[in-house]
């Protein structure tokens, strides 16, 4: 995503940096260093590409920030006056040297989390009185609450993972015959011709492989008769999106057993999104799904949290797991996504992005939950 010029979205980059220096002198940090990852595109509009050149917006509380790029990336830079400075570099020069420069005497510095290890390693080296913190400290619980537009986008990119996904339950993607990886690449391919600009992924677990959550779609040709797992989700400008549906193959229908599991998982699903209400801990909308799940007699096959947050990154806060006492208010965007896997056998999983809202939870996906048997 590189930077535009709208000036609506220089005032909504203004107020994030502001939101995020109030933050910063908080917690205490003198500087943030952002480079790779979520952070810089949330601030400056600009996506750094993942290179052995160094690029990194060092963002003071106290003074003009200023991204540091080299020479060859700044024809993708738009500058925005009055919120960062652009500053190039040669390939002759240093830019370790250069971002230490602008940090001067600040010594409480917060790094990106995805930040390459030899940059801080050579920037702990030029700053040795500095002190460090990972970046998100400050800007992961202000990410974490979406503004209308994020919102707004994420609601578009989930109506076009929406669209693939009744496309699955519909029985419209054949499945019987086909290998996971080929599913996975029409789904890939489905996603793009409804909107998204890139596909972070799209699971195919198809009978055995249905029991592994991020099993990678291979060769196994997809029978008649058993599970399949379908989770995908991609990038559309700029926000992600991230659905599952399970569905049954054959026209002959699941047995009883797995008529129970997708019962129990489904029942749990739903009590979860109803749950995921403004105050509650992130911690009780897991342990809603988990009772559930537990009371249904598969305690013990679900095995991963009930979500976690979704913006920018597929994967952010807030987490929807035991131990996170933080409370939901408006504007946290996550999955709710319970699952039963039964070792050697199948599993399920159904998920949808919601919204924590004053009026009440906000789902983002619509399509149908009920157990589809498709090829028939």
């Amino acid at each position: 995503m590189e930077a535009v010029t709208d000036p609506s979205v220089g005032d909504a980059l203004a107020a994030r940096a502001a939101r995020v220096r109030d933050a910063m002198q908080q917690v205490g940090v003198d500087a943030l260093l952002l480079s790779l990852g979520a952070d810089l595109p949330w601030l400056t509009g600009y996506t750094a590409m993942p290179l052995e050149r160094l690029t990194m917006l060092v963002l003071p509380a106290d003074g003009d920030a200023t991204l540091v790029v080299p020479g060859l990336e700044a024809p993708r830079v738009a500058e925005h006056p009055g919120l960062f400075s652009v500053l190039p570099w040669a390939e002759t020069d240093d830019p370790v040297a250069i971002v230490a420069g602008l940090v001067g005497r600040r010594v409480t510095l917060g790094i990106s989390d995805r930040c390459w290890a030899t940059f801080l390693l050579q920037l702990q080296a030029r700053l040795p009185e500095a002190s460090w913190l990972a970046a998100s400290t400050v800007t992961s619980p202000i990410r974490a609450v979406k503004d209308a537009a994020e919102i707004a986008a994420l609601r578009r990119a989930g109506a076009a993972a929406d669209r693939v996904a009744a496309q699955l339950v519909a029985g419209e993607i054949p499945l019987i015959g086909r290998t996971e990886a080929e599913v996975s690449a029409d789904i890939g391919r489905r996603l793009r011709a409804e909107g998204h600009d890139k596909v972070n992924f799209a699971i195919v677990g198809s009978g055995p492989n249905s029991a592994s959550p991020h099993h990678e779609a291979g060769r196994r040709v997809i029978g008649a008769g058993e599970s399949v797992v379908c989770d995908f989700g991609g990038t559309m400008a700029g926000y992600c999106s991230d659905i599952t549906r399970t569905v049954w193959t054959g026209g002959a229908g699941p047995a009883s057993q797995f008529r129970d599991l997708y019962a129990v998982l489904q029942a749990a699903q739903a009590a979860a999104v109803d749950g995921a209400t403004v105050g509650t801990p992130c911690e009780d909308v897991d342990g809603i799904a988990r009772r559930i799940i537990s009371d249904g007699g598969y305690g013990d096959a679900f095995i991963h949290r009930t979500g976690h947050g979704i913006g920018l990154e597929e994967h952010e806060d807030p987490y929807l797991v035991g131990g996170n006492c933080t409370a939901l208010v408006p504007g946290h965007a996550f999955s709710i996504e319970p699952g039963i896997y039964l070792a050697g056998e199948y599993g399920a999983r159904i998920e949808d992005i919601v919204v924590a809202a004053d009026a009440g939870p906000d789902a983002l996906n619509a399509v149908d939950h009920d157990l589809a048997v498709v090829d028939a």
